[in-house]
């Protein structure tokens, strides 16, 4: 089952710029038990460095990507596209349970390559041509420890 959405992914070129926004500006605050300053936290299969930004006093968050090289999938949607909206994050009692319900459904599922166990997967993708154009992104429910 969906429970809620977990977070809001945009790309951006660097923390600095991202944060100049966010929490500069807007007045978001870093969720640093998500995301560790100063660097984040590393998602090797994207090649990304992930920040978590608190939205208010829910459980929503905004996550930040920055890409670590010029050649990952996100550095090149960046490239593209430049700053902006990256994808949605939904979080689910068992991710596994509805990326399969998505795949039954027809939608298109993005493969994080060999040796990834779907059963044992933190997320799953799925892509955007198949998602009215947004990438989707399914993870299990956070809690706060």
């Amino acid at each position: 089952m969906f429970v809620e959405i977990d977070h809001i992914g945009i790309v951006a070129a660097t923390w600095d710029d991202a944060k100049r926004v966010l929490v500069d500006s807007l007045g978001l605050v870093p969720d640093e038990q998500r995301s560790p300053l100063p660097d984040g936290v590393y998602f090797a299969p994207e090649r990304t460095h992930n920040y978590f930004i608190k939205v208010g006093l829910g459980k929503t968050r905004v996550e930040v990507l920055i890409p670590a090289d010029t050649t990952s999938g996100t550095a090149r949607f960046l490239a593209r596209n430049g700053p902006g909206l990256h994808h949605i994050g939904y979080a689910c009692d068992d991710v596994a349970i509805e990326a399969d319900r998505l795949e039954e459904a027809g939608l298109r599922r993005i493969d994080l390559g060999p040796g990834a166990d779907p059963r044992r997967l933190a997320a799953a993708f799925f892509h955007p041509k198949s998602m009215n154009g947004i990438l989707t992104e399914l993870v299990p429910v956070y809690r706060e420890r």
